[in-house]
């Protein structure tokens, strides 16, 4: 049983696009996304494709009209090496390559239905 059933709550979620990637978020949550460009500590995201509250579920077409998520930001970092190795027999190529991709950390606050 979830805690949002024992104290009688009804679990409210939404499926947001940031970096070109959805995630679907509650508000608790903390979830990595691509690097973004942020000045202050919280963000507003405002590609809100679902939300659904208890039974209540809201899809948009595209977006839903006046619905954000309000997130503060965590952190930032990067993420563990990639590594891109290229090969051809018979020719002596070789190419070593190491990538890490920069994320940035947010802690989901609300949902914010309009």
């Amino acid at each position: 049983m979830f805690w949002y059933a024992i104290l009688g709550r009804t679990k409210i979620y939404a499926v947001i696009e940031t970096g070109g990637k959805q995630y679907k978020v509650s508000p608790g949550q903390t979830i990595e996304v691509e690097k973004l460009p942020v000045e202050g500590d919280t963000v507003e995201l405002d590609k809100v494709y679902m939300v659904a509250d208890g039974d209540k579920v809201t899809v948009g077409k595209p977006t839903v009209p006046g619905a954000k998520v309000i997130a503060s930001v965590v952190g930032a970092g990067k993420k563990d090496k990639v590594i891109v190795y290229k090969f051809k027999s018979k020719v002596r190529y070789r190419r070593k390559r190491g990538h890490r991709q920069p994320f940035t950390k947010l802690a989901i606050k609300e949902i914010v239905v309009g």
